[in-house]
């Protein structure tokens, strides 16, 4: 028995001092992270101090990933990482919009920056609205007299986007510049649900509000074919307008059809690069070796990179003062409006409400700038947000509203009690309408020999995916649509100045594009970020919430 209690005894201390020792092992690495980071961010404040003697060279802008307003991550920690652990770390694959732009900015005034090198080749892709803003950044730096090039073997057409706003694109001799147009592409599953025997109960008002016709229909209805056709045309027609200027050519000349493409790519043998030449969609085909020589030439050799003289925009923008506060709030809503706190990349209804109290009771903020990049969602979160705004326009702080790439749906619920309302001419909103889809499995379990029965003390009770819904439940349900419908566009017509009539009009969930939004007055003014700063009143002095 001795023996026994001695084991146990002994097994419990070497347990002890296992869990001591990774205890104290778990506490010395997160001291030596600690340090790591210290020194790194010492390093970048040493790196800043001595700016003034740095050799010259380009802001090499080579973003990887995707462009958003608002990422998930920090991007300044994870620039730092990579310095300390290493340049083989993974870049973000989300990229702060306005980090970049700022970036640009910095570097116009950076005596150290002698012009820009755009290496998209790792980009994947952002709305037409951010490109526009990047392009504007990109437009004040070559005003300032300093040189832009862009550099690629191959281009995609929202890479193409950006490099138009280049002075130079130079493409590999085996590359090639991939304008094909836009297309939007769905799956409809009514057979598929039919066959399963699933019934889909379908609420809604609006003609065009067609996210439910997935279930009830193996095709697209007239009426969504013509807003849709409507809207992506627009876009694709301001993407030629954009970059033919930029390239100081003809839209026709830019992209003349997919025939006349062919035709002109068969009497160059399929040689693409030479086609894109020919049309002036590049200045020149550079081989790596030739855009090296360019680039040293332009910008001189650093003997410790062992290439042309460049900083990364990731290591750059660590040097670009942040955000140290303001009298203009801006406040993002980016991602699809959830009910509760949010979650990355939604909209939380609380966390938002939240965030705009917070701003209306600080006496520091004179003003809000909402950001805005939704599709909508919960009817709702969006209401939480949309009444908290009313809240600090009624305070008599001016509520502007910055449309980004889409402000749909419930990103238009939640604009309505803005002061004013600035889209980009690409941005998608309006959507004005509701809709609720309730698939039950009554007739797929009966199939199988499963059946659902009981007893309740009312027919609205009855709402269960394994029974049919009731016809009181089904009036019910068409009763809160309708009525949530007519709240929406009540809300609309006293923030635009219009009868409920007029707005119906232009609603029944009908997407525009911002320039149509402007003609029918659901916009104030076509612009962008600056523009809604501005209105609001600030020069420059924003301070970022929750970003």
């Amino acid at each position: 028995m001795r023996t026994l209690w001695r084991f146990i005894a002994g097994f419990f201390k070497w347990t002890w001092r296992l869990l001591n020792f990774v205890r104290e092992m778990v506490l010395n690495l997160f001291f030596i992270f600690l340090v790591l980071v210290g020194v790194g961010i010492w390093m970048q404040i040493g790196n800043g101090s001595n700016s003034e003697q740095t050799a010259r060279g380009a802001l090499l802008l080579d973003i990887s990933g995707v462009i958003v307003d608002k990422p998930s991550t920090n991007h300044r920690l994870g620039a730092l990482g990579r310095q300390l652990f290493g340049a083989s770390s993974n870049r973000l694959q989300e990229n702060s919009l306005f980090d970049i732009v700022n970036a640009i900015r910095q570097a116009k005034d950076d005596r150290n920056i002698t012009g820009i090198v755009l290496d998209l080749k790792n980009f994947t892709g952002a709305d037409q609205p951010s490109m526009r803003y990047i392009g504007k950044a990109l437009r004040e730096f070559r005003d300032s007299g300093k040189p832009v090039f862009a550099v690629g073997e191959n281009y995609s057409q929202g890479q193409y986007y950006l490099a138009s706003f280049a002075n130079k694109i130079w493409l590999s001799p085996q590359g090639q510049i991939n304008l094909h147009g836009f297309a939007t592409n769905g799956l409809y599953y009514k057979t598929l649900l039919d066959k399963l025997k699933v019934s889909t109960h379908v609420f809604r008002v609006g003609t065009y509000k067609s996210a439910v016709e997935p279930f009830i229909r193996d095709d697209m209805s007239p009426a969504a074919r013509e807003a849709d056709s409507r809207w992506i045309g627009e876009l694709w027609q301001n993407y030629l307008n954009t970059v033919s200027t930029n390239r100081q050519i003809s839209p026709q000349q830019l992209f003349p059809g997919a025939q006349a493409i062919i035709d002109g790519l068969t009497s160059v043998g399929g040689d693409t690069a030479k086609y894109a030449l020919d049309h002036k969609l590049v200045d020149a085909l550079l081989s790596s070796a030739d855009v090296e020589k360019a680039l040293t030439k332009q910008f001189g050799w650093s003997k410790t990179e062992n290439n042309y003289r460049a900083i990364s925009y990731y290591d750059y923008s660590l040097k670009t003062p942040a955000d140290n506060g303001g009298t203009i709030a801006v406040i993002f809503a980016n991602g699809a409006i959830m009910d509760g706190e949010e979650t990355p990349g939604n909209v939380g209804g609380d966390t938002t409400a939240s965030q705009i109290r917070d701003a209306r009771l600080d006496p520091k903020v004179k003003a809000i700038v909402l950001r805005v990049n939704s599709p909508g969602g919960s009817v709702n979160a969006s209401e939480v947000i949309r009444a908290e705004l009313a809240a600090v326009k009624a305070a008599g702080k001016p509520v502007v509203v910055s449309m980004g790439g889409m402000a749909a749906s419930g990103g238009y619920w939640i604009s309505t009690p803005a002061n004013y309302i600035v889209a980009s001419p690409s941005t998608l909103t309006g959507s004005i309408g509701i809709f609720g889809v309730i698939n039950t499995v009554e007739n797929s379990l009966s199939s199988i020999g499963v059946h659902s029965d009981g007893v309740s003390t009312s027919p609205l009770a009855e709402i269960s995916m394994t029974k049919a819904l009731s016809p009181e439940v089904q009036q019910m349900m068409q009763l809160s649509i309708e009525y949530g419908y007519k709240r929406f566009i009540t809300l609309v017509a006293e923030a635009r100045k219009r009868t409920p009539e007029q707005i119906d009009k232009i609603a029944q969930g009908h997407v525009w594009t911002g320039q149509d939004a402007k003609a029918n007055g659901l916009v104030d003014k076509l612009g962008d970020f600056d523009d809604a700063v501005a209105k609001s009143g600030g020069a420059g002095e924003t301070e970022t919430v929750a970003s």
